[in-house]
């Protein structure tokens, strides 16, 4: 029992640091700006390059973890995480910033899929859905927490904090984990596949970098189109390439397995749609509201309340419901409270937009934690290391175009509106769009068979048989156990 309980927070923890550290700097930039002599727009190269680092190394992760050990390599990333932390506190030029957020993607790209690899290597699957709650948890507060926190710390105290708190929880996320994990290797890890994690890494990293600069501003559109071609090219001569590879970087022959294959496929876009979120949210209260970035980002924090308002049911609704339905209606039902954000306006109240924001949050983690549990369902354990790459992978890309797509429709309808500024007026068209492209994920969870995931969930044996069966009891168990907070 300990091991369920203490596994999870250990990863959701470091994931917690990961997440938010992506988004905490975003508030800060023109504080860190002036004190290195530059501009914020510069500066935004800090935020690409890790992007870039995390599209490059995360199709190494899986290979890396088979080949030294996912506890070791888990370690290490939180080590390689802190140094890159405390570069960037140190930094006093661009150069040494871009550097060293560099060197937290290399870091942040291990510990995303690697940490969900520690899980499922650690954790028996009837005990997964509890497990998949905790760490769901932190990727939906870190970039709603981010902004808030990141202003805060600059406002009150000093920039160089934002990453200097990641030091104590570095170190106590090392400890536990070489005291709770155990040491589990793959007893014949594969052949390195180095051509392939070029091609995949060139071409990851075009998407993830077009995809994030598109519609910002930051470069000319022929140079977006540009990276988002010469990466679709670069996948393809990649899949041209795992064709005739034994052990690939990014394994595609696991989409036989028809859960992954949907949380793959369905997951892409209802990330796509709520990746938007912490994206078009803040810009709202800020640019159309008129409310200061610290107002502001406790106004968006809601959503986390509702996601942690979850974790203490989501076990009980999957096995009582099953996974299928769970998806497809929650899809729609949690894009349904999306697209409600279109409806805000400077004179709704702020407790209606909270409320809103609570309940939406509390079904788009549920969704979170349906999807990432789901797609394990009829993965080996040999498959484990190939499956988490694919699903990080994915996620990032879901992310990028998620921004993208909602940068581009508020322009767009800023351009109809014959408008030079940006004001509250130019976001609902926004929401509405991204609202629909993540219920549009729900037609993929339908073509699922009634008892998809059922081994895991529980949900077959209950209700065919009255009793508990023994995955749900474990699952119950396990419910009743998790009593922390994160």
């Amino acid at each position: 029992m300990q091991k369920e309980r203490l596994i999870p927070l250990i990863v959701a923890c470091a994931l917690f640091m990961e997440n938010m550290d992506s988004t905490v700097i975003a508030t800060s930039l023109p504080a860190i700006a002036a004190d290195i002599g530059t501009s914020p727009l510069t500066l935004k190269l800090a935020i690409t390059s890790y992007l870039l680092s995390l599209a490059v190394f995360i199709p190494a992760s899986g290979w890396t973890a088979d080949r030294f050990g996912a506890r070791a390599v888990f370690s290490a990333a939180i080590m390689v995480f802190m140094i890159g932390s405390i570069g960037c506190a140190l930094s006093t030029s661009v150069t040494d910033f871009v550097i060293a957020r560099t060197l937290q993607g290399i870091g942040g790209a291990m510990m995303t899929p690697v940490g969900r690899l520690v899980l499922l290597r650690s954790i028996d699957k009837s005990a997964l859905v509890n497990a998949m709650a905790w760490v769901t948890i932190p990727a939906l507060i870190g970039p709603v927490i981010g902004p808030p926190l990141g202003g805060f710390i600059t406002t009150y105290f000093s920039w160089h904090w934002i990453f200097l708190i990641n030091i104590p929880i570095g170190i106590l996320g090392i400890w536990m984990a070489l005291k709770y994990i155990d040491p589990i290797k793959s007893e014949n890890p594969e052949r390195f596949d180095l051509v392939g994690l070029m091609l995949a890494g060139i071409g990851l990293a075009g998407l993830a970098f077009g995809l994030s600069v598109a519609g910002l501003g930051l470069l000319p559109w022929p140079i977006v189109v540009a990276l988002i071609a010469g990466g679709a090219v670069c996948m393809m001569l990649y899949l041209r390439h795992a064709k005739r590879t034994a052990s690939p970087v990014l394994d595609f022959t696991l989409l036989k397995h028809q859960t992954l294959r949907a949380s793959l496929t369905g997951g892409f876009l209802y990330r796509l749609g709520i990746g938007a979120l912490p994206f078009l949210l803040p810009l709202l209260m800020q640019i159309g509201f008129g409310l200061s970035p610290f107002k502001s980002g406790l106004v968006t924090f809601a959503s986390a309340v509702g996601a942690l308002g979850m974790k203490t049911l989501a076990a009980r609704i999957i096995r009582t419901f099953g996974f299928r339905k769970i998806t497809v209606i929650n899809a729609v039902v949690s894009s349904f409270f999306l697209a409600a954000c279109a409806l805000f306006t400077p004179a709704t109240p702020l407790l209606l937009i909270m409320i809103i924001l609570i309940v939406g949050g509390f079904f788009r983690s549920l969704q979170f934690t349906s999807i990432n549990t789901l797609a394990y369902a009829e993965v080996t354990p040999a498959e484990m290391s190939r499956a988490t790459t694919l699903m990080s992978v994915n996620q990032q890309l879901a992310i990028s175009a998620g921004v993208a797509v909602g940068a581009f429709c508020v322009e767009a309808t800023m351009a109809l509106n014959h408008s030079s500024e940006l004001g509250a007026g130019d976001f609902w068209p926004a929401f509405v769009i991204v609202a629909v492209l993540a219920a549009m994920s729900a037609y993929s969870f339908w073509k699922l068979p009634e008892d998809a995931g059922n081994e895991i969930s529980g949900h077959k044996t209950v209700a065919m048989e009255g009793p508990k069966a023994p995955e749900a009891a474990a699952l119950e168990s396990t419910q009743d156990a998790r009593d922390q907070k994160l």
